[in-house]
Formats: C-alpha cells, sequence, structure tokens
C-alpha cells in the first residue's frame, strides 16, 4: 500500500474518482448510530454556546452608542428572536436528511459550484478559530495570574516584529494546546462537552454576577442611565444594536445543518433551537449588563469585559474553577463556531484524504500559524472586515433552498438533479453575486470611505438586505430557468426511518439500488 492510500480516510471500496471526491464517511448521510442530539442536547448546546466573551460584552456597544440598559436588552431579545427561525430553517435540510452543509449547499450552487461557498466558509472557520483562541489566550492569561503573580514579571525574548511577547504567545499557545483534544471527539459525542459546559459556566456566571451586586451594594449607576440618542438617532441607533446581534450568529446560522444533521429526529433541532436560542442569549447579556454596571461602583469605572473583571476579582480560591471555566467557555466556542465547521469544509474540499477530525486540526494549525494577534492589533478595520463577512453568509443563506434527491448530491450524472450545467447553478451565483453587490457601497463607508447615507443605512441592514435580495433573486430566476426536479408544490417528508439513509453510505456501486433510492427520494420535496 502506498503513502497516499495510507493518508486516505475511510470509504467504501471500489469508487470512481469522481465518487471519492464527492463523498467519504463523514459527507455521506449520518447513519442512525450517530444522530443522537435530542432536543435537551440542542438546548444545552445553546446554552452553552450562549456563555461567551461576545455575548457577555454584546450590549456594551449598545450603551456606548447612546441606548440606555433596557433598550439595549430589548435590541438583544428581539435581534436572537429573529436570527433562531433562520437557524432552524437553515438546519432543516440537516434534521430531514442527515446532511452537513457542504451537502446541502450542493442542492442550489451544484455539486461543483458548492466548493467555492464550501472554501468561503472554511478559510473563515480557520481565521476565526485563530481569533477565539487569541482571545482565549488572555483568559488564560487572567487565571495564570490569579494562581501566580509572577506571570506578570515574565521577561519577554521575542522582538518587537513579532507582534506579541513571550508572556502572551506562552498564555495564548497554553490555551491552543488544552484545546486540542477536544478537536478529536466526532459530532456526535461532543455534545456531552457543551452539556458539561452547560451546567458549569452558568453556577460561575451567576455566581459572579451576585458577587458583584453584593460587593457594589446594588447594581451600579448604568441601570440608572438614560439614553443619550433620541428621534431617528435612536431607532437607527436600535437597529445597528439589533443587527450586531443577527451578525454575531451568522456563522451559526451557516453551521446549524452540521450539528441538525446528527438530530435523533426533526423535531429535536426545531422547537428547542426557537426557544433557546433568544432566552439563552439574553440572559447572558442581561449577567453582563448588571455586572459591568456593578464594576463601575467596585472599581470606579464600568469594566465589560469579563476577563478585566475577572482578572480585579479572581483569587487563590478560585483557581481550580477558573481553569475548568476558562477552558469549557472558550474551547467549546471554537469548537461550535469554527472548528467543526472548518472541518466540515476542509472535508468536503479534501474528501479523499480529510475528515471532520483531521479537518479540525487542520484549523487548529492555521489558527496558530497565522499569528492573529497581529491581526487583532488594529482591532478596527479587522473588525469592520470580519463583520461584513455576514454579507457573505447571509448571501449564501438566501439562497440555499433547494429541492433534495440524495442520491443525486453525490453523483456527477449528466441527468442528475444537481448537475445543472456542468457541476454549477448559474442561478445561485447571480442571486449570491447580487446579495453581495447591494452591501458593497455601505461596505466600503464602514472601512471609512465617505458614501451616501442610503447606502450605509442598507448595510446597516446587512444580514437582511443580502438575504432578501439573494433569495428574490433565487426565486424569479427559478421561475424563468426551471431546474430539473422543481415541483410547483412545497412537501417536505421525513426519510429517516425509510432505512433509505442508511442503505447509502458514500457512494452506490449497484446501478439498481442507486436507481431505487433515487425513486423513492424524488417525491416532491423541498427545503
Amino acid at each position: 500500500m502506498g503513502l497516499l492510500q495510507r493518508l486516505e480516510v475511510g470509504h467504501q471500496p471500489g469508487l470512481t474518482y469522481s465518487q471519492l471526491f464527492l463523498s467519504n464517511d463523514d459527507l455521506s448521510p449520518v447513519p442512525p448510530a450517530k444522530r443522537t442530539w435530542s432536543a435537551l442536547n440542542f438546548m444545552t448546546f445553546w446554552i452553552a454556546d450562549s456563555f461567551n466573551v461576545n455575548t457577555w460584552m454584546i450590549a456594551s456597544s449598545m450603551v456606548q452608542l447612546g441606548l440606555s440598559w433596557w433598550q439595549a436588552w430589548i435590541c438583544v431579545w428581539l435581534g436572537y428572536g429573529v436570527v433562531a427561525p433562520f437557524i432552524v430553517l437553515n438546519a432543516r435540510p440537516g434534521a430531514i436528511f442527515h446532511i452537513t452543509f457542504p451537502v446541502v449547499a450542493r442542492t442550489s450552487f451544484g455539486v461543483y459550484g458548492s466548493l467555492w461557498c464550501t472554501f468561503n466558509r472554511g478559510a473563515m472557520a480557520c481565521v476565526w478559530y485563530g481569533v477565539q483562541a487569541s482571545i482565549g489566550g488572555e483568559c488564560m492569561l487572567v487565571m495564570l495570574r490569579a494562581m501566580w503573580p509572577s506571570v506578570n514579571n515574565i521577561p519577554n525574548s521575542l522582538p518587537v516584529s513579532s507582534g506579541t511577547t513571550t508572556r502572551d504567545f506562552m498564555c495564548f499557545f497554553l490555551f491552543w494546546l488544552i484545546s486540542l483534544p477536544a478537536i478529536w471527539f466526532p459530532i456526535h459525542q461532543i455534545r456531552h462537552l457543551f452539556t458539561l459546559k452547560a451546567i458549569v459556566a452558568p453556577m460561575a456566571g451567576i455566581t459572579f454576577f451576585i458577587w458583584c451586586i453584593v460587593k457594589a451594594h446594588g447594581v451600579g449607576p448604568i441601570i440608572h442611565q438614560p439614553a443619550k440618542l433620541h428621534g431617528s438617532d435612536l431607532a437607527w441607533a436600535m437597529v445597528v444594536s439589533l443587527m450586531s446581534c443577527i451578525s454575531n450568529m451568522a456563522t451559526l446560522v451557516a453551521n446549524a445543518p452540521d450539528f441538525a444533521s446528527r438530530a435523533a429526529t426533526p423535531s429535536a433541532a426545531l422547537f428547542p433551537q426557537l426557544v433557546s436560542v433568544p432566552l439563552t442569549f439574553s440572559i447572558v447579556s442581561f449577567i453582563g449588563i448588571i455586572v459591568s454596571s456593578s464594576s463601575e461602583t467596585i472599581y470606579g469605572e464600568a469594566i465589560w469585559s469579563p476577563s478585566f473583571s475577572s482578572a480585579n476579582s479572581w483569587t487563590a480560591a478560585h483557581h481550580p474553577r477558573s481553569l475548568w471555566c476558562t477552558y469549557l467557555m472558550s474551547s467549546s466556542t471554537n469548537i461550535s463556531a469554527n472548528s467543526v465547521s472548518a472541518g466540515c469544509d476542509l472535508t468536503a474540499l479534501f474528501p479523499r484524504f480529510i475528515n471532520i477530525r483531521r479537518g479540525g486540526y487542520v484549523a487548529a494549525v492555521v489558527g496558530l500559524c497565522m499569528l492573529p494577534w497581529n491581526l487583532l492589533k488594529s482591532s478596527n478595520s479587522f473588525t469592520s472586515y470580519l463583520s461584513a463577512y455576514s454579507v457573505f453568509l447571509s448571501s449564501i443563506a438566501g439562497v440555499m433552498k433547494g429541492h433534495y434527491r440524495v442520491a443525486d448530491l453525490y453523483d456527477t450524472k449528466r441527468d442528475g438533479w444537481y448537475w445543472y450545467t456542468f457541476g454549477i447553478n448559474f442561478r445561485a451565483y447571480v442571486a449570491y453575486i447580487a446579495g453581495i453587490l447591494i452591501n458593497v457601497v455601505g461596505f466600503a463607508g464602514a472601512t471609512g470611505r465617505t458614501v451616501p447615507l442610503p447606502a450605509t443605512r442598507i448595510y446597516q441592514m446587512s444580514f437582511f438586505t443580502g438575504f432578501g435580495v439573494s433569495a428574490l433573486a433565487y426565486w424569479l430566476l427559478n421561475l424563468a430557468f426551471p431546474v430539473r426536479g422543481m415541483y410547483s408544490e412545497f412537501v417536505e417528508m421525513d426519510v429517516s426511518d425509510e432505512g433509505a439513509l442508511s442503505e447509502y453510505n458514500g457512494s452506490f456501486t449497484d446501478d439498481s439500488s442507486k436507481d431505487g433510492l433515487s425513486q423513492r427520494k424524488s417525491c416532491d420535496k423541498t427545503a
């Protein structure tokens, strides 16, 4: 056996080259044994994911814009309440057909056209992995400093050009290193990490919440601070704040099929997510508001970052708890938002040699090699560019409304539903580009250029404008240029219990079995 054969991941024997390019064990529909995510698992997933630095601080940007605390909290409720249905809708194909995002994208963009969307998401997941690991490194520094204050005095032996110090790089590398074991576990098992965090993180957050109120002898002055904006300025500030919540979730909207593909039943990925997303994120942001308000009384200034708040309050008694909270809160966020999506995408780009586990480790290595602390130096411009990523994701999500015949998702036959034109669906790409173009001028304004006010307003609602324009354009183009398999009536069927998906395990070597599956799946199904 040659070296290349040894590097190949698991797949069915006797596959053609084109079949090897389109499938492996992680791209195939998830077998019943791995559909282990119950309704409770999806609830604990969102409880765990809501306890992160971004959610804790999201209300701070709103208060700094001039909103009162209760106006900011209303925006949080509305923002996450609005994004929850998008998560559920995007998760639906995964829950019904048990396929991940790269395969779902084939329904709209084509078996080859989907590769750009997959590369786009995978590349950004690698970048975000490094950024989140850098934030985790800051949390690690706080924890180590509480344990050993002498950490602050570690001499720096790195040059200025490195962009970091020996102390900061040590903390970053330690966090990066201890996060690696979590990537090893497959998606159907990693749910236990989220369940653990869903128990530990709320306990830590509520304890910190109570400690701050007791220490400050109240909830602090921010709670009594009125809004600084009025009229249309206030209205647009609330729109911007609401959209910041949606943009914060754009990655997880795209990731929804990856986790939903492991759902035990389609309903497990429906109502639990619809309710959990706005409820959990709103509660965490409320805790962040009260803790920050109390910190102004305790320390003389409002401290919005939980890392800095912890730095002032952690003592030797908190060492074991701080270690676990730091690890769970930061590493699980990186898994849910970045390593799983990067693994799924790299699996689709290189299915012969990469599975989800290997892809997750590739993302970790890229996140280390990209020196993320250098990107975070110019935080304003970098944050603006990363925020624009929601424009690309919303335009992709607007197009991802496909008609499903699972057999054709893994085949390049010319009469397949997803062959379109040489494997690329031009309708999807025209709609996708239209969703991006409507926000281009406004994005230029966000980077400091002078643009008309209407363009700025359109960009401030970029998720809706990108999603709406791409969805409308895609629908109109399909009416003008009907695709194979298109139906006028919406009918959704759960095929989980038919055994059809278990028959398909990466490829079809028997034409008769393939045709049988195609017939059973070619009922009127859209999602």
